[in-house]
């Protein structure tokens, strides 16, 4: 069996495969995008839980303590240990470490 094709019909070949080709690639970064949209989506509520819980958590062992008095230390101590972890929290995200710099100069190790 022989194919005799002329050159049109190689070129048109050619272009269908190449649109083919193209069709697949975009359609594969649409997906890729999709996706890293849904897990940023998740990430936000998955963080949103876990902070409503833990300030759950806190507000009830706060409440706890203080309807019901009796120690003075362990009222400091529940209401003071939060307010330690917020100013943590926001003086790690607050401060600037370091630089990032994407070229390196030097004989730096790679």
């Amino acid at each position: 069996m022989t194919l005799n094709l002329t050159a049109t019909q190689i070129v048109v070949g050619a272009g269908v495969l190449l649109v083919l080709f193209g069709a697949w690639r975009y359609s594969a970064r649409k997906a890729r995008r999709a996706a890293e949209a849904a897990q940023a989506g998740a990430r936000v509520v998955s963080l949103a839980g876990r902070v409503l819980f833990t300030g759950a958590a806190f507000t009830g062992v706060q409440w706890l303590v203080i309807t019901h008095p009796g120690n003075p230390l362990l009222l400091l101590v529940v209401l003071g240990l939060p307010n330690l972890i917020a100013a943590y929290v926001l003086t790690r995200v607050l401060t600037v470490t370091s630089l990032d710099t994407t070229t390196r100069r030097g004989g730096g190790r790679r």
